[in-house]
C-alpha cells in the first residue's frame, strides 16, 4: 500500500545529513534516487514542493570550513556558497526528467507577515501551476541569530500550511520517533504511528544528532504540531 495515494499536493522536507557526507560533498546517486521518486509522483498528477536543507553543509565543504562549530559570519558565507551547489544539484537531478525547478528563499517574516506571506504564497502556486517542483530553504546567508528559524523543519510546516499541502514528508537519517533517542538508549522503541502530540512524546525527542544537523527530533514535532494543526498530515 502506498501511504501517500490519498494526497494530491505533497511537501518534502530533506535533511542535510542525507543530502550532504560527512565530508562536505553531495551525495548524488541518494539525490539521483530521490528525484526518480519525484518524478513518480509528478507523473501520478501530485503537486510536489520541496524544503531543502544543504547549504551551510555544502558550502563548509566548498569554503574548507572545518570546524564543528562555526561563527554566524561563517555560516552565513557557506549558505552563499553552498545554496549556489545546491540549488545547481537539484536542477540537474530533476532536470534529467525533463522537471524544471525554482528557487525560493524564506525567511520567517515572510510567512508571518501577511503581504509577504501572499506573495510567497502565490509565487509558489504559480510554480506549481506550471509543472515546476519549488526548491525551498531558509535564507541562511542574511538572515541573523535573531530573526530566523534556524531549522527547515519547521519552515517545512509552514510552508506546507502556507500552500495547504495535504501531507508533510521529513526525511531524514533515523526512521522516525522512538521512546528516547536511540544513539543513547539501547532500549529505545520505534513509535510508527502518532495520533495525537502530547507533553510524553514531545518528551521523547531528542537535539540535533551531528554538527551538520540543526533539528532533531525536537523540530520535528514542533513541525507536527504545526502542521497537523492546520489540517495537514505528517
Amino acid at each position: 500500500m502506498n501511504p501517500l495515494a490519498p494526497y494530491r499536493r505533497v511537501t518534502i522536507k530533506i535533511g542535510s545529513a542525507l543530502l550532504v557526507d560527512k565530508a562536505g560533498g553531495l551525495r548524488a546517486d541518494w539525490l539521483a534516487s530521490l528525484a526518480e521518486d519525484i518524478a513518480a509522483l509528478k507523473a501520478e498528477g501530485r503537486d510536489v514542493v520541496i524544503v531543502s536543507s544543504g547549504a551551510i553543509a555544502l558550502g563548509r565543504g566548498l569554503l574548507g570550513l572545518s570546524a564543528l562549530a562555526l561563527t554566524l559570519e561563517q555560516s552565513q558565507a557557506a549558505a552563499s556558497a553552498g545554496q549556489i551547489a545546491l540549488s545547481q544539484a537539484w536542477s540537474e537531478a530533476l532536470g534529467r526528467h525533463g522537471i524544471v525547478t525554482g528557487q525560493i528563499l524564506i525567511t520567517p517574516n515572510i510567512t508571518e507577515e501577511r503581504r509577504y506571506y501572499l506573495n510567497a504564497r502565490t509565487t509558489i502556486l504559480t510554480l506549481l501551476g506550471l509543472g515546476a517542483v519549488p526548491i525551498i530553504n531558509e535564507n541562511d546567508s542574511v538572515a541573523t541569530a535573531e530573526i530566523r528559524y534556524g531549522d527547515n523543519d519547521r519552515l517545512s510546516a509552514r510552508v506546507a500550511t502556507m500552500i495547504e499541502a495535504d501531507c508533510l514528508v521529513l526525511l531524514s537519517d533515523i526512521d522516525g520517533l522512538y521512546t528516547a533517542p536511540p544513539a543513547r538508549d539501547p532500549a529505545a522503541t520505534h513509535i510508527p504511528v502518532v495520533e495525537a502530540i502530547t507533553p510524553a512524546i514531545e518528551a521523547m525527542a531528542g537535539g540535533a544528532a551531528s554538527h551538520l544537523s540543526r533539528g532533531g527530533m525536537t523540530t520535528k514535532i514542533e513541525a507536527g504540531k504545526i502542521a497537523t494543526l492546520a489540517g495537514t498530515a505528517m
